[in-house]
């Protein structure tokens, strides 16, 4: 004998209605080992780096325990066909791990380095929350032939909670101005550019430690890793953000013009930069001005021939346009750096 059970409504109970579920299922969060579509990580764009295998779906990485140092079995990839010079327009420029943290985790690491980093002994990026030091604190650094630098500390009470969420996307952005940090999302710390990396295509080295650097095990899983091109996500304002303007510098040839309307097609790109080309030609010398449209944005920039005719533009051209004199980027600066230093050394070798 089977006893009848009678099912009783509850007030929102829409299972009598099949669309109401639907939609239901169609607005759960997203799994824990994929990406949200918001994030718009193209598969035209870039390449899954990890899981390899497209059908492995659940598939995950953590540390051995088995690791003694942070290269003992690490997870590790090549970033491929990275090209300074093309960050901004199509050149691959962005990394999105998805990874969850347990409660009781001290801390993990991620870095990334150049050709000839000696097993990780120079690191340009690093990138390393800490849930037990200082009341928690989230560490951005590089490190120069086994030496660290400056930190880029950040309290982990300033940004979206890491430790002992079911999942967690981080993405890193590189660009002329350095690494931008964005966790879910949000942009929440900058590291400057402390080594100039070259123009040229070539490729980068992305290291999951799977110790710190005493030999203690780092406790995390990783889910997915893709690497590809995504638009600069960084806004006109970056007040708020950890780590910008460590570096300062005003450029001696460039300008910065805002307040201009958003433009979201390539046309409107053209259409504007031949706007400026036009507007700003006699500051250009013979062969014009250099102008930069980003997509998505309020501003744009136009580099002069000179600093006097950088001057002179910000003069005259003040009455038609929002302008003054951008900001230097780290990486510009470090190429004047090497560049002086170059011609330091022929000095002296000439002497």
């Amino acid at each position: 004998y089977a006893p009848k059970v009678q099912r009783r409504r509850l007030d929102g109970d829409d299972m009598e209605n099949p669309a109401s579920l639907i939609a239901n299922l169609g607005q759960q969060s997203t799994p824990p080992h994929d990406f949200s579509r918001k994030l718009e990580l193209k598969s035209w764009a870039g390449k899954t780096l990890f899981p390899a295998d497209k059908a492995a779906v659940g598939a995950s990485w953590s540390p051995p325990s088995s690791a003694m140092n942070p290269n003992d079995e690490a997870l590790e990839f090549e970033l491929t066909d990275f090209e300074m010079s093309k960050v901004r327009t199509k050149g691959n420029n962005t990394l999105a791990i998805k990874y969850t943290v347990p409660a009781d985790s001290k801390r993990f690491s991620i870095n990334i380095a150049a050709p000839g980093h000696r097993n990780y002994d120079s690191v340009l990026f690093h990138f390393n929350p800490r849930q037990f030091e200082k009341g928690g604190q989230l560490v951005l650094n590089s490190k120069k032939e086994g030496l660290w630098g400056q930190s880029v500390s950040v309290p982990l009470s300033r940004v979206p909670k890491i430790f002992g969420e079911i999942a967690c996307t981080l993405m890193i952005q590189i660009h002329d101005e350095g690494f931008d940090v964005y966790i879910e999302d949000k942009h929440c710390a900058r590291l400057e550019h402390r080594e100039e990396l070259m123009p040229a295509k070539s490729k980068l080295f992305l290291q999951f430690a799977a110790t710190d650097d005493y030999g203690s095990r780092e406790q995390w899983t990783v889910y997915k890793v893709w690497w590809g091109h995504k638009e600069i996500m960084a806004k006109e304002d970056l007040s708020n953000v950890y780590g910008v303007n460590a570096y300062s510098g005003m450029h001696p040839k460039k300008l910065f013009i805002k307040g201009l309307s958003k433009i979201s097609t390539q046309q409107e790109v053209e259409m504007r930069r031949a706007e400026f080309e036009r507007a700003f030609h006699k500051y250009g010398g013979n062969l014009g001005v250099t102008v930069t449209v980003p997509l998505h944005v309020t501003f744009a920039f136009v580099e002069c021939e000179t600093e006097q005719l950088a001057n002179l533009a910000l003069e005259e051209m003040a009455s038609q346009y929002d302008i003054k004199r951008a900001r230097r980027s780290r990486h510009e600066a470090l190429q004047e750096e090497r560049a002086a230093k170059g011609q330091s050394k022929e000095n002296v070798d000439w002497d």
